[in-house]
């Protein structure tokens, strides 16, 4: 069955219903918490009914040979709730080319609100998007069969020869916290799942001195870029391609603060997932103000917050790691940083006068 604009413009208005239910609730005298626990129940519901539909389309396909969920839906520790999306990795033999340039498949799991092809993903593996009827979000990321057997086979060595314990830390994270077979038509699923299960839970590496120090260099480096396209006032430049990747290294620097502080071993989430649970109190506050609105002086006051909270970060890290910091650099910088920001306060000043 293929989907036209006007089916999609027709699951659209469904989207009322949830609001139509609310009111009803009210009516009849359902307290809000009770509501939201049959919501959840009927979501969670909406997704095994779609994974029931998805794993009986897989077995009728001879192209597809293996699926699994990763993430929230097959975790134990931090599980799926009502918020959560569904990310289903599939093998094919075919090409898993057409299952990103087409969306006719889709159809078979439920009624699609839209969908498109995300490659913002922090792997190299595209992804189609697929938001259904009911709000069930579902990631799907068709992969190569050849690709993905070769890819075990390595995998597996390296953790033998226990080498790339950065690329060991990832594919725990992403694979070791929690597999969920759907289809295993060869056994690849179930070989994968034994690998991810021999990978230990890895102790995060402390960082050498000279990986600390380009973190530090990259912070400030776009700090200054970030001040300087502020100063020229281009608010969504700076917003979107000067302050987004200074966010990395703030965040590595938040990584290496609570591992110092609670040992190498402490339990940081991959890309910031629960970070409220596992950064530092004082980090947590200082991360408050760091966050701005789309204004210039909003922009200003994040830009000078982050740059402070990163650098009582680093200093204690840097202490804590017995490392030599750059008082000096770090000095100069944030006094060229600030002045930079101030002069363009001043000066947009001046142009409303």
């Amino acid at each position: 069955m293929h989907y036209t604009e006007g089916d999609f413009q027709d699951s659209a208005r469904r989207v009322i219903n949830y609001s139509e239910d609310i009111r009803k609730a009210r009516e009849l005298n359902i307290d809000s918490e009770t509501m939201t626990n049959r919501r959840a129940s009927e979501i969670e519901k909406s997704y095994e009914e779609l994974l029931e539909r998805f794993c009986k389309w897989a077995e009728t396909r001879s192209d597809i040979r293996a699926a699994w969920i990763l993430g929230s839906k097959a975790r134990v520790n931090h599980p799926a709730d009502k918020w959560s999306d569904i990310d289903i990795v599939f093998i094919t033999t075919d090409s898993y080319q057409s299952y990103l340039s087409k969306f006719d498949w889709i159809s078979n799991f439920g009624k699609p609100l839209l969908t498109f092809i995300d490659t913002s993903t922090a792997s190299d593996d595209k992804l189609r998007v697929v938001l259904f009827e009911g709000m069930i979000d579902v990631d799907f990321v068709p992969l190569d069969y050849e690709d993905m057997r070769k890819s075990v086979q390595w995998v597996d060595q390296m953790i033998k020869a226990g080498t790339d314990q950065d690329a060991l830390a990832w594919i725990w994270n992403v694979y070791g916290r929690g597999v969920r077979v759907l289809v295993d038509k060869d056994g690849l699923a179930a070989t994968i799942s034994a690998v991810a299960a021999s990978v230990k839970k890895p102790s995060s590496r402390r960082p050498t001195q000279d990986e600390f120090m380009e973190v530090v260099y990259d912070f400030f480096y776009h700090a200054v870029w970030t001040a300087k396209h502020l100063r020229r006032g281009e608010l969504w430049w700076t917003l979107t391609h000067c302050y987004q990747p200074l966010q990395r290294p703030l965040l590595r620097m938040i990584e290496w603060h609570a591992l110092a502080e609670h040992g190498w071993k402490h339990d940081v989430w991959y890309l910031g997932h629960f970070l409220e649970e596992w950064a530092t109190p004082k980090t947590v506050k200082g991360l408050r103000e760091t966050f701005a609105e789309y204004d210039e002086e909003n922009v200003k006051r994040a830009l000078l917050a982050a740059v402070e909270l990163f650098r009582s970060l680093a200093l204690e890290t840097a202490t804590k790691l017995s490392y030599p910091y750059t008082k000096e650099t770090d000095k100069n910088l944030t006094e060229w940083i600030r002045k930079c920001v101030s002069e363009a306060s001043k000066k947009r000043a001046l142009e409303f006068r």
